[in-house]
């Protein structure tokens, strides 16, 4: 499969698509198991940083088994969305793009340039 540069989002959430088929999960896969899914998932991403500096955090980037852990707990995120996307029929092209557009209003560069709060 091609890198991140090269793969569109349509073809991640094919391979989802085929994967859960393949396993006849479909039942399984409802809105509000997904959104389960999603939380429970992240809530494992989340749960390899408790209790850890920021600074701490980021050096792991440079520890493979670190970083092994952090790219299965995100990849197990991204699947339940895009498996959320599929069930739901959303163009997650579409929705990043308008929820960006909302966000440009709600946060201006000139009122939250450099800083989380105005």
């Amino acid at each position: 499969m091609k890198g991140s540069s090269k793969t569109t989002v349509q073809e991640l959430k094919d391979l989802v698509k085929d994967f859960i088929t393949k396993r006849k999960w479909e039942g399984f896969h409802n809105p509000k198991d997904l959104a389960e899914a999603i939380c429970i998932e992240s809530a494992e991403l989340l749960e390899i940083f408790q209790w850890i500096a920021p600074e701490e955090a980021m050096s792991w980037r440079n520890v493979p088994s670190r970083l092994r852990h952090i790219k299965d707990e995100l990849a197990d995120v991204f699947i339940y969305c895009l498996s959320m996307a599929n069930v739901m029929d959303i163009d997650i092209t579409e929705a990043v793009k308008s929820k960006i557009k909302q966000n440009e209003v709600k946060y201006p560069v000139e009122k939250y340039y450099g800083r989380a709060h105005p």
